[in-house]
């Protein structure tokens, strides 16, 4: 007998793309067919946009009408951090930090922090400090982290960019890719057996959604129904490998449909697509207590870090493109000005002052002292186990018997 293929199409409810009907038994005849069929392709999800390049709202239904200082917000949110993002990077091409990420061309993603409450609990994968920034996190906080010197809320035990703050509900950050996926699995499940209004969002890039972490977590939500935001950012790239040599598949919107989990696609430079998307998400997480996937389609214009270089795996002038034609900010901006909410003299003076303030706090943060060296040892244990009050006399020892190699004058006394 040949075999035959077809296409399988999934129920949608406009662009978001519900699984089907679990509560049937396998073995309802209904669920048979009489001839071979193997599924060959599914349709590719298109990505829901609310306004085009040019800032335009091509269906007024879904404005989300926030107020002018609401969305002001976002936009000085923005500027803030493509103009610290500037500063910083070159902060380390000068030697003077060790390590950082830009998020050139994914700041609309600022959108998904508008949409949350303050006590829903987000885990960032490293280019997420629009999240921070939104949420009150100061400009002394960023570059006091990149610094690692004695304010540093981690104090000194991070990469730069690797934040956290129990204040603003922000996970800390860590360098093992995917690890906050189960995590924020877990942390859902824990937030719906507690019962509190809120659910955690996760953000992760492409890239790291080819790590078993991200299977796990996913299944782990779907099958517990935890209360959780999956977003993934997916700039195209992961480090320095095109999605299209990733995998063979629509994205990875069609994974969250495999494994039962509501998704949809979202255009990644569309500030309101996005708030939209993650606003009726976390109403789907929370009021049915059940996991949601968001895709967005954006591009990285940025190197993935300081220490990648784009321009081997990528055409420039491809990325001078994006960044001129289908830039996030921009389009916010043209937004804005629709609306006589914002001037060219109004942006002039918001960037010389916010370069100000970033230089002013930069200049601080890199006079500062490293902290104490006990913070090696402390924040583990409630009580110091035997093997390392042992470790840190030996290194005491050291510091007093080798003063010219162990230095402690550039560290904090207490």
């Amino acid at each position: 007998m040949a075999a035959s293929t077809s296409v399988v199409e999934p129920k949608t409810d406009g662009n978001v793309v519900s699984t089907s009907d679990t509560t049937r038994p396998w073995s309802a005849t209904d669920n048979f067919i009489s001839t071979m069929q193997f599924i060959q392709k599914q349709e590719t999800l298109q990505a829901y946009r609310v306004m085009d390049h040019t800032g335009t709202v091509l269906n007024t239904d879904h404005d989300p009408n926030l107020s002018k200082e609401e969305v002001l917000k976002c936009y000085k949110a923005m500027i803030l951090l493509h103009t610290m993002d500037g500063i910083l990077y070159d902060a380390q091409r000068q030697g003077r930090i060790s390590f950082y990420m830009t998020h050139y061309g994914e700041e609309a993603m600022v959108g998904s922090a508008a949409a949350l409450s303050s006590d829903d609990v987000v885990f960032g994968q490293y280019r997420e400090a629009f999240m921070l920034v939104y949420r009150g996190f100061t400009i002394d906080d960023f570059i006091n982290q990149c610094f690692s010197n004695e304010l540093d809320h981690g104090k000194g035990r991070q990469m730069p960019v690797h934040y956290g703050s129990k204040k603003h509900n922000f996970q800390t950050i860590s360098s093992p890719l995917g690890t906050q996926i189960p995590q924020a699995s877990g942390a859902a499940y824990a937030l719906k057996m507690s019962g509190a209004d809120a659910c955690s969002l996760c953000f992760f890039g492409e890239g790291a959604a080819s790590e078993g972490d991200f299977h796990a977590g996913l299944n782990m939500a779907a099958t517990l129904k935890s209360p959780v935001i999956f977003f993934c950012r997916n700039n195209g790239f992961a480090i320095s490998t095109p999605s299209t040599e990733q995998y063979k598949g629509d994205g990875i919107a069609s994974r969250g449909i495999g494994y039962g989990i509501d998704t949809i696609r979202v255009d990644g430079n569309d500030i309101w697509a996005i708030y939209n998307a993650t606003k009726a998400a976390r109403e789907i997480a929370i009021k049915e207590q059940k996991p949601v996937l968001i895709e967005a389609m954006t591009y990285r214009i940025g190197h993935h870090s300081t220490s990648d270089d784009s321009t081997k795996y990528r055409d420039r002038k491809e990325v001078e493109e994006r960044a001129q034609f289908d830039n996030p900010v921009t389009r916010l901006r043209r937004y804005l000005e629709h609306k006589n909410w914002w001037s060219q003299e109004e942006d002039d003076a918001y960037r010389k002052q916010i370069k100000k303030d970033i230089l002013t706090s930069f200049t601080a943060a890199e006079k500062r002292k490293k902290p104490n060296v006990k913070h090696l040892f402390t924040d583990v244990y409630d009580e110091l186990p035997p093997n390392l009050i042992k470790q840190q006399q030996e290194l005491q020892d050291l510091i007093s018997k080798y003063p010219e190699y162990y230095n402690t004058d550039e560290f904090a006394s207490s």
